[in-house]
């Protein structure tokens, strides 16, 4: 083909080279409004679901308040009665039934009563007993944990701690049965210039009351040491009263069962004075301590 074919069929060629490139331009320029349309429309609706989404997200967030389970008790008997009169006659012959009731700053939360006896015997020396009631009762909590697992863990606390005394001699403990719903008696010897002490301490749990008993006994001025599994008995049954005493306070029986189950509450009970002070109350330790003869030197 010559030059000269090649430059007229490029010249007949380009009116239909710039015809095709303008239907190409018109094509697309009819698509964009469509484009933009379907954009605005894919933006909008984009914008809805995002709303509704950040609605399910917040609605999800929104967790159910926390609950505890509520307490079986909220009450503690009058501490210097939770005992029968036959049964104070028998522990502490001497002392007076009224008992003494320990100090505390909310008794509904925590309460004790204790009682002494010296039977005189002349020349033959005298008989002395001591015995002591303490109550405490924990309230359910959001922060920290239901009321029974409280005091259960107080339990635990006050059986390691009843035989952790210096000059404890013999000390040993056992579980109990048919006493709330856990119960040890912890009990030892102990020497003082007085005469030989014979210590018995009974660590009750019902519910989310802690009951501790404790009851010792000496011979002074010559008189025999009492017998020790005498105690014990004693002891026991005066711990089994006191749990009986706590449920009858509370509407419950004899065996120291409450009235009814407790409920989960939806209204949980918000961090109290009165609960801080009870997690914080002195160990039974302490007081048999600051008052038994048999833990002073």
């Amino acid at each position: 083909m010559s030059e000269g074919t090649m430059q007229r069929r490029a010249q007949r060629d380009q009116p239909h080279q710039r015809a095709k490139r303008l239907h190409r331009v018109l094509v697309c320029a009819a698509a964009v409004p469509v484009m933009l349309v379907a954009t605005a429309c894919s933006s909008g609706s984009g914008s809805g679901d995002g709303d509704n989404g950040s609605g399910a997200s917040a609605s999800a967030s929104a967790s159910p308040s926390p609950t505890v389970r509520a307490a079986a008790f909220d009450r503690l008997p009058e501490p210097c009665d939770v005992l029968k009169k036959d049964t104070l006659e028998d522990l502490v012959p001497k002392a007076d039934e009224s008992g003494k009731e320990g100090k505390s700053d909310d008794v509904s939360m925590r309460a004790s009563c204790s009682w002494s006896s010296l039977d005189n015997n002349g020349v033959k020396g005298s008989q002395f007993r001591w015995l002591n009631v303490s109550l405490l009762r924990f309230e359910s909590d959001v922060m920290r944990g239901a009321g029974d697992e409280l005091a259960a863990k107080y339990y635990e606390k006050q059986v390691q701690e009843a035989g952790a005394v210096e000059g404890a001699k013999d000390a040993r403990s056992e579980p109990l049965s048919g006493i709330g719903d856990e119960a040890t008696t912890v009990r030892y010897g102990l020497k003082k210039k007085e005469g030989a002490f014979k210590q018995q301490t009974v660590v009750a749990r019902v519910e989310n009351v802690v009951v501790t008993v404790d009851y010792n006994g000496a011979g002074l001025a010559g008189e025999k040491t009492p017998d020790a599994n005498a105690l014990v008995k004693a002891a026991q049954k005066a711990a089994k009263e006191a749990v009986a005493a706590v449920a009858s306070a509370n509407g419950g029986d004899a065996s120291g069962s409450p009235s009814k189950s407790p409920k989960s509450t939806e209204s949980p009970k918000s961090p109290s004075a009165s609960a801080s002070k009870a997690a914080e109350a002195p160990d039974a330790a302490e007081a048999r301590s600051s008052k038994s003869p048999a833990r002073n030197s």
